[in-house]
């Protein structure tokens, strides 16, 4: 998974951030489980009372907090909590386009990227097993080639299609249930 959920600028402590400004714990409770929630509360209290507290007190009680809301976070998505993640970092390519269809309501960008992708993966691979299929004259160890791309491209192919079939969480382990 690309840089994301646990970054400076990711939508976790976006939310994390606007709920401190706002004074209003409930904006950031959507990105953590249920059963993370006490904790989150009882943070975003003692951080309240920390940030009136000067400057150095406000950036190191809100640091805390961040990473407490991104650490519940990655555990209710089956992850461990590594740190916060500078921001800036390489996102890929996918997760800025999802941002702007998610945005602007339109799927057509985020479709055309994701089915180019494919295509372009599924006529390499196939391209390769036929190369493959035509150069295996009774060689073993060129049948095993054939084999192993042919094989190779049936499974990524089913993989693919569970993964595209799948809930949108199923696949990143996120388990927020209500």
């Amino acid at each position: 998974m690309p840089p994301h959920c646990d970054t400076l600028d990711g939508p976790v402590v976006k939310a994390a951030a606007r709920a401190l400004e706002e004074s209003e714990a409930s904006v950031v409770l959507p990105y953590v489980p249920r059963e993370g929630e006490g904790e989150v509360r009882e943070a975003f209290a003692r951080v309240l009372e920390l940030r009136g507290r000067g400057d150095d007190a406000r950036e190191l009680a809100d640091r805390y907090f961040f990473e407490t809301v991104v650490r519940i976070h990655r555990a209710g998505e089956g992850e461990p909590f590594t740190g916060l993640k500078p921001a800036g970092l390489d996102q890929g390519p996918v997760i800025p386009v999802a941002e702007r269809a998610i945005e602007t309501g339109s799927a057509d960008e985020l479709a055309r990227v994701l089915c180019d992708v494919v295509e372009d993966r599924v006529r390499s691979q196939l391209r390769a097993v036929i190369q493959l299929k035509g150069e295996t004259n009774g060689d073993i160890a060129a049948n095993r080639e054939y084999v192993s791309a042919m094989l190779g491209l049936q499974v990524w192919a089913h993989k693919l299609y569970n993964c595209a079939e799948s809930a949108p969480h199923e696949a990143h382990h996120h388990s927020h249930p209500e």
